[in-house]
């Protein structure tokens, strides 16, 4: 048969879940700011790419306008 679990051995177990559950917690929010961090590195690269293409190219602003919004 069965032993039956205590409140006080459950609520225990309830205590080390909402611990546990807070560390993970912290841990999805440093890594979602690490995220969000490297894809504006990314984009900030990206944007420079393209800035330097531009002004690389004899294509005025409108020409690439046209080509990127069809």
């Amino acid at each position: 048969m069965a032993r039956k679990k205590s409140t006080e051995s459950i609520d225990a177990e309830i205590t080390k879940i909402k611990s546990d559950m807070s560390k993970l917690q912290d841990r999805y929010n440093k890594l979602a700011d690490r995220l969000k961090n490297l894809e504006g590195q990314k984009r900030r690269i990206e944007t420079d790419t393209i800035m330097d293409a531009y002004l690389r190219s004899s294509k005025s602003f409108a020409e690439i306008m046209t080509f990127l919004n069809p």
